[in-house]
Parts: C-alpha cells; sequence; structure tokens
C-alpha cells in the first residue's frame, strides 16, 4: 500500500510541476504580449519550474489533486493598451494553458497507447507508469483550469466574469474580493468544491482522452 502511494506521489511531480509552471508562465506571456513588461523583466515568461512555485501551493497540489498556487505573476496594469480587458485576457490565459495541456497530453495518452500497444505486456514496469503519468497529467491540468476559473476572487475566473458584467454589477461583484479568499477557503474545507467540480474535472477529461480515439 505504502509503496503504491509512494510511487504515485513520484509520479505526479511532473504533471503538478508543468501544470503550474505552464499555467504562471501564460499569465506572464499574455500580460507581456498586451502591453506590461513587468512580468518578463523579472523572468516570469519562463518554463523554469522555480521561477514560479510556491512551496505551499504546490504541496497542496500534490496532496489534493486539483487545490494549488504557484506565485502570483506581478502585473502593473497601468501599461496594458485596454485596462479591463488586459486583465481579463491575462487571467483566462493561465487556465487555457492547462486546458491546452490536458488535451496535448491525451493526444500522447493515444499516440502512446498505439505505439506502445504490442509491448505493454512485455514489459510492463517501463510503460505503466508512463501510462499512469500521462493520465495524471490529464487530470492534474483539467482539475487546475476547472478550479481557477471558478468566478471567486482571487481565482481567474473572477477577473473573466468581472469583465462581461455590467457597470453597476460589476462594482457590486468588486466589494466581495475582500473575502474572496475566506469564502474559497471555507468552501474548500467543507468540501463542497470537490463535489461540486468533481463531475466537471470527470466528465472533461472523459471528453478529451475519447476524444481521441
Amino acid at each position: 500500500m505504502f509503496e503504491m502511494y509512494l510511487q504515485k506521489l513520484l509520479l505526479n511531480i511532473p504533471p503538478v510541476l508543468l501544470a503550474l509552471t505552464a499555467h504562471e508562465c501564460a499569465h506572464a506571456w499574455a500580460a507581456y504580449k498586451l502591453g506590461d513588461p513587468t512580468a518578463k523583466m523579472l523572468g516570469r515568461v519562463s518554463l523554469n519550474p522555480f521561477r514560479h512555485l510556491d512551496p505551499i501551493g504546490t504541496i497542496a497540489l500534490f496532496l489534493t489533486g486539483m487545490f494549488g498556487w504557484a506565485r502570483p505573476v506581478p502585473i502593473n496594469v497601468r501599461n496594458f493598451r485596454n485596462v479591463s480587458q488586459g486583465m481579463m485576457l491575462t487571467a483566462a490565459a493561465g487556465p487555457l494553458a492547462n486546458l491546452g495541456l490536458a488535451g496535448a497530453s491525451a493526444f500522447i495518452y493515444k499516440l502512446f497507447a498505439v505505439a506502445a500497444g504490442p509491448y505493454l505486456g512485455r514489459y510492463p514496469a517501463v510503460y505503466n507508469p508512463l501510462f499512469i503519468m500521462i493520465e495524471l497529467s490529464i487530470v492534474m491540468n483539467v482539475s487546475l483550469a476547472v478550479f481557477n476559473m471558478l468566478p471567486i476572487p482571487p481565482l481567474d475566473g473572477s477577473r473573466v466574469l468581472s469583465y462581461f458584467l455590467p457597470g453597476r454589477k460589476a462594482l457590486a461583484f468588486s466589494k466581495i474580493e475582500p473575502y474572496g479568499f475566506v469564502i474559497l477557503l471555507l468552501l474548500i474545507t467543507t468540501g463542497v468544491i470537490n463535489m461540486a467540480l468533481s463531475p466537471f474535472v470527470a466528465a472533461l477529461t472523459r471528453l478529451l482522452i475519447g476524444g481521441f480515439y
């Protein structure tokens, strides 16, 4: 039992590092393309995990498989050519990067299944861990994308929703921002978010894998 848990924990390392790194790198890249060079000047437009990772957030993602975070990308909104649009697109870039990675992982999964099929029975010690790692990459990236698109500050979904709300409603919505972290913490600790999001994560994962069959 412990060996299986340890194996899964070790196989989680590459997907977790890649998912968090791609998410934050996408934020930094989008901000740069939209006119704000702050993150780029600080070296955040990079796929080097050590430029992005937060120790506690990384451990949280390892343990939960859904809830985790990296160091926030610094943004100076005054540099955006269009402030509200820049904030929305920069926020959306992170989850979109994770969905792209999930799709790429699903494609690799299918490609690998076809190519390695004849050898699976002969070398299970080699191929089984690789399949598990790719599956974990799909689930991890889907989970991170879905979780971050929740419209609760400070998650990315709150920035996206705020952009599309009419003026007065956007102003009213912004008033919950000081309480967003507390709301999020309560929803996580009570298991509400896990119960609400798990069906979406499972359905999207099946859709991605099934789409390549």
